[in-house]
């Protein structure tokens, strides 16, 4: 069999890399040649993760259609969160959590969809489907795309089988759940550091709701304002962003990881969806989501509600 990419969405998060190394470990020993590679950046909550567990982030790609003829995709499907060549490329294999849209295939494929908190949590069934053991670092690397994509088991999004999974996962690697879990969600909250251009774009994605262009961008904190206080800067950039790339909305999200409530800062000329959806009024661009955590299960489906209407 040919060699395939294995990779996650533009603007990696934790999942996404993660994942990436966890099914091409997976698929290695079931005898395929498969690598896992990246479309960005590790954030810093998934350089924790790779530096505790002492694995490699996979190999940076723009593009995969000079490499392969097939790919796998993992922790997404939609396009436009994909390579920049991916309609150059055959899709083989699909593992995700997430809605499907903007996808089809002329071949059929393996695809495995299902709606739990974290594409991890479907790995962790396929490895003991195929009856493949679970070493320490891929238990490490799976438990903590977990715990990022749930926010430690809190997110609206976590279900009974992701939390089955992180304890059995958690024993696995070694660790305490809860103490592990804390530390690496603060390492990936720590904002001081980063650039206007970087908070915007650490954890964004591109979505298609009816006639609307979108993107929505999500970071965690411990104190959201470490990122409020440089507004100004924040929003003159996503202006910029609206601009060049034709958005109608840019809804930007700051998550506070401590109290399980998101600020949200919403420009374009669609930006009244927001208070649409939320029963909120913006002011000065800005509204308080009590209680929205997650972009999946709470912003991405309450949104494309209201603008695919």
């Amino acid at each position: 069999m040919a060699k395939m990419l294995v990779f996650g969405h533009k603007n990696p998060d934790t999942d996404a890399i993660t994942s990436a190394i966890v099914y091409a470990h997976l698929k290695a020993q079931l005898g395929d040649d498969v690598e896992a590679v990246r479309l960005g950046n590790p954030n810093p909550e998934t350089q924790f993760v790779l530096d505790h567990f002492g694995v490699a982030a996979p190999r940076f790609v723009e593009t995969v259609a000079n490499e392969v003829k097939q790919v796998i995709l993992v922790d997404h499907n939609e396009r436009q969160q994909s390579a920049a060549d991916i309609e150059q490329v055959e899709v083989a294999e699909v593992i995700d959590h997430h809605r499907i849209a903007n996808f089809e295939t002329a071949n059929p494929l393996y695809y495995r969809a299902e709606p739990v908190g974290c594409t991890a949590t479907i790995l962790n069934k396929l490895y003991k489907e195929h009856g493949v053991d679970v070493p320490k670092e891929m238990a490490g690397l799976m438990l903590s795309a977990i715990i990022s994509d749930t926010l430690l088991l809190k997110s609206p999004t976590c279900t009974e089988q992701d939390v089955t999974a992180a304890r059995e996962l958690a024993a696995k690697a070694g660790v305490h759940l809860e103490e592990y879990g804390l530390q690496m969600l603060k390492a990936g909250a720590d904002l001081s550091q980063k650039t206007i251009a970087e908070l915007i774009s650490l954890d964004a994605k591109e979505f298609q709701m009816g006639s609307y262009k979108v993107e929505i961008a999500q970071v965690n904190a411990v104190d959201v304002n470490d990122v409020l206080s440089r507004k100004a800067e924040l929003e003159a950039a996503l202006e910029n962003v609206i601009a060049e790339k034709g958005l109608d909305l840019f809804f930007f999200v700051v998550t506070d990881i401590l109290n399980n409530d998101s600020v949200g800062i919403a420009l374009g000329k669609a930006a009244n969806a927001v208070e649409q959806a939320y029963g909120v009024t913006l002011v000065d661009h800005q509204a308080l989501l009590k209680g929205v955590v997650s972009r999946k299960k709470q912003i991405v489906p309450v949104l494309t509600d209201v603008l695919s209407k």
